[in-house]
């Protein structure tokens, strides 16, 4: 079901998206520092991923995912307190996805300062519309799904990177501030999608049994199809 201003806020998300992460991936491919290797590990330096000049593959797909995902979000959320939450995710998201594609890496540099953004973005939401309890529960969901991840890490670190982590907390504010519906379906979704995927690129020896798997841009994925579809299969749910 459409939110309210659904079709101003559609294209404000794909106006507003697409241009900036067309801009900002490769800006920040060229900048980010490596990641402090295991030893024999090796992966593609960000740098290389931005290619070279203004309109390069990285910008395009950032630029592209981030347009689409933009009109997703605002369509499904309309006006809504959390939409600017949603569409610097949008934006963040994509940058994030590509590069874990590419390398198997999600990292950090990109990752902390979102948390910064999406949650004054929340916190400005909060302000505006003065819906402090789902601010509240934002911040509750945060805590558990980055909970939930770590122990993942914990027992089996060869298939959760700390990079998904991190990036599960962010997810987790961003949904749980929608409802509990949204960060059950869209961190669930991920990790089903993830996994399931994960085990047939394995059993057709497409990855190695050891090898890194990027588990990211399933994450994300299951969070955009929690924001998506939470809140239509609650009310389905409930009846």
């Amino acid at each position: 079901m459409p939110g309210d201003n659904a079709v101003l806020a559609a294209g404000a998300g794909v106006v507003l998206c697409g241009p900036v992460a067309f801009a900002l991936g490769p800006w920040l491919m060229r900048r980010i520092p490596e990641p402090v290797l295991d030893g024999g590990d090796t992966k593609t330096p960000y740098a290389d991923l931005a290619g070279q000049g203004v309109a390069t593959r990285a910008a395009y797909w950032c630029g592209g995912v981030a347009a689409v995902a933009g009109g997703l979000l605002g369509w499904t959320l309309g006006t809504s307190a959390g939409l600017a939450a949603w569409l610097i995710l949008a934006v963040v998201g994509s940058v994030l996805g590509y590069i874990d594609t590419r390398t198997r890496y999600l990292p950090s540099a990109i990752i902390w300062p979102s948390y910064a953004l999406v949650g004054l973005a929340l916190v400005v939401g909060a302000a505006v519309s003065g819906e402090w309890g789902s601010l509240r529960r934002a911040a509750i969901a945060g805590v558990i799904g980055f909970g939930a991840f770590y122990l993942l890490w914990y027992v089996f670190p060869r298939g959760v990177g700390f990079g998904d982590v991190r990036l599960s907390g962010l997810l987790s504010i961003a949904l749980g501030w929608l409802g509990w519906a949204e960060l059950i379906l869209g961190l669930y979704g991920g990790f089903f999608l993830g996994a399931v995927i994960g085990v047939v690129l394995t059993a057709a020896k497409v990855l190695k049994r050891k090898q890194l798997f990027p588990f990211g841009p399933f994450m994300l994925v299951g969070a955009l199809i929690g924001v998506l579809a939470g809140q239509p299969l609650e009310n389905l749910y409930l009846g």
